[in-house]
């Protein structure tokens, strides 16, 4: 039976869902949501979910939302990119967790206000605050990945799926890759990885088909 994934090229969240879902090489199809013209606050989509967020994965009887949720079921459900011993799925968590309260958050919504919002009301100093606390983040990540390929272990996981969620997309947030040369490296091994896609490749939605 083929996974749906409710998802939108622009969320870096569907991306770590869409992502874990073609390395891990299941039968899946994304179904595009129209974030911007407020589907995901329709009550269709409410019913699907009612915290009008993005991914959502039906997979059967199985209905999950919130994107980490999703790739401990993908991994739990192929074997796959969950690590290799009990204290590294623990650890696999822990870097999951951090992600998504000091990484993900910030990159989602820094990246929101700079880009997706118009000029006139972008708020200079809480994009400031968030830059601020998404460069101590990314410290944190460079540094982890000083000395080894992967976050946890000697081979890929979904905590290395999930925190590069943000990090291939082009609109401008407050990180380059080239100021951080052990995140570029790691991003570029992740890429390297069979079946990998950009997130405008693997999931409908781009803002180039807002533009104008």
């Amino acid at each position: 039976m083929t996974i749906k994934l409710y998802c939108f090229g622009e969320s870096g969240n569907s991306y770590k869902a869409a992502l874990t879902l073609e390395l891990a090489e299941l039968e899946w199809e994304p179904i595009f949501v129209d974030f911007f013209n407020g589907e995901a606050r329709s009550p269709a989509y409410l019913e699907l979910n009612p915290m009008g967020e993005v991914p959502v994965m039906i997979d059967g009887d199985v209905t999950l939302t919130q994107s980490g949720v999703m790739q401990d079921y993908i991994s739990s459900k192929t074997g796959k990119f969950g690590g290799r011993s009990a204290a590294e799925r623990r650890d696999i968590l822990r870097w999951m967790f951090w992600d998504n309260h000091k990484m993900s958050s910030q990159c989602g919504t820094t990246r929101f206000l700079m880009n997706f919002l118009p000029p006139e009301k972008r708020p200079a100093e809480v994009i400031a605050f968030l830059q601020g606390r998404l460069k101590a983040a990314f410290k944190v990540l460079d540094g982890e990945l000083a000395n080894k390929d992967w976050l946890v272990g000697d081979q890929p996981t979904i905590a290395d799926f999930a925190c590069c969620g943000y990090l291939y997309y082009p609109e401008p947030f407050g990180f380059d890759r080239a100021d951080w040369p052990n995140i570029d490296r790691w991003l570029d091994g992740i890429a390297a990885l069979p079946g990998w896609k950009h997130p405008y490749d693997l999931m409908p939605g781009n803002p180039s088909d807002r533009a104008g």
